[in-house]
């Protein structure tokens, strides 16, 4: 596979298979001029504001339908509608359809904020593509996370990669769940531009990474370096294991270093995304 260019978004130019999987639409229908449903329900790829505008805009990102439960969304969304095609992307008309509409063509609980659309997968791409896109010298940063399965965790993940300028998002293929709409709402568009990686063995795709001048940072309650005073290296992989777990013994022996984020209250612990954030910004602070 190809990674030659990526305007606003990643799009492999051959690609040939996709993790992102709609959750609670159907298979049935769809087609390019309006979507599609079965049995009422419709065929929803993603929701939420903020995904669905990054979605818009992403010239990689095929949409077959946009349905919108309120004028207020309508009015919000067709700016962005109006500047994606200006430029030359292919977008639908807003099909308008009822809140209950929606509530029933997703997942009970789905915040979809009036607004979803049906869209085509993105490609799926792996670490060598990106790898072969990096110049000689180019510092760069990809997360690793050793079983994090919750969809949350791995969306909020997602969005703090794509803030603090991370290239990718690993994850294990057993274990990771595929990309949806929960996914894509939680992480806030972010998945339209930092991919998530999936890997079969993460020790071997850590020396692969390293082979490539990547140093492994794990980020462990048993590290002996604070991470906010700890070196700096041009390209790192933070590597996160699951919350109580950790990560697992392999994994941990790979990696270069053990840090540690340095706490001070009567909780010693952050959630794993809240811990990602935060390692993050240290290791981009450009002062640190």
């Amino acid at each position: 596979m190809s990674r030659k260019s990526r305007p606003s978004a990643f799009a492999p130019q051959n690609a040939h298979k996709s993790r992102f999987e709609p959750r609670g639409a159907s298979r049935d229908g769809g087609g390019s001029g309006g979507g599609g449903s079965s049995g009422g329900r419709l065929r929803v790829s993603l929701y939420g504001i903020h995904a669905v505008l990054a979605a818009i805009e992403n010239p990689a990102r095929h949409i077959h339908a946009i349905y919108a439960a309120s004028d207020q969304i309508k009015a919000e969304i067709t700016p962005v509608l109006d500047s994606a095609r200006k430029v030359g992307l292919t977008r639908p008309v807003i099909t308008s359809v009822t809140k209950e509409a929606l509530d029933k063509s997703l997942a009970k609980d789905a915040v979809h904020q009036n607004i979803a659309l049906d869209a085509k997968p993105l490609p799926e791409i792996d670490v060598v593509d990106i790898l072969q896109e990096l110049r000689e010298g180019e510092k760069a940063t990809f997360v690793m996370l050793d079983q994090v399965t919750d969809p949350h965790n791995i969306g909020a993940i997602l969005r703090s990669a794509c803030v603090f300028g991370a290239r990718g998002v690993i994850v294990q293929s057993k274990h990771a769940p595929d990309v949806n709409g929960l996914i894509a709402k939680t992480a806030c568009g972010a998945v339209e531009h930092v991919p998530l990686l999936y890997e079969t063995n993460l020790t071997r795709c850590l020396e692969k990474l390293k082979q490539h001048g990547f140093f492994a940072v794990g980020l462990d309650e048993r590290g002996q370096v604070d991470l906010h005073h700890g070196p700096r290296y041009g390209r790192t992989v933070l590597v996160l294991g699951a919350e109580g777990a950790g990560l697992r013994p392999l994994v941990r022996e790979s990696c270069d270093i053990l840090m540690k984020l340095a706490t001070f209250g009567p909780i010693s612990s952050l959630n794993v995304s809240n811990a990602a954030a935060v390692s993050l910004y240290a290791l981009c602070d450009k002062d640190s």
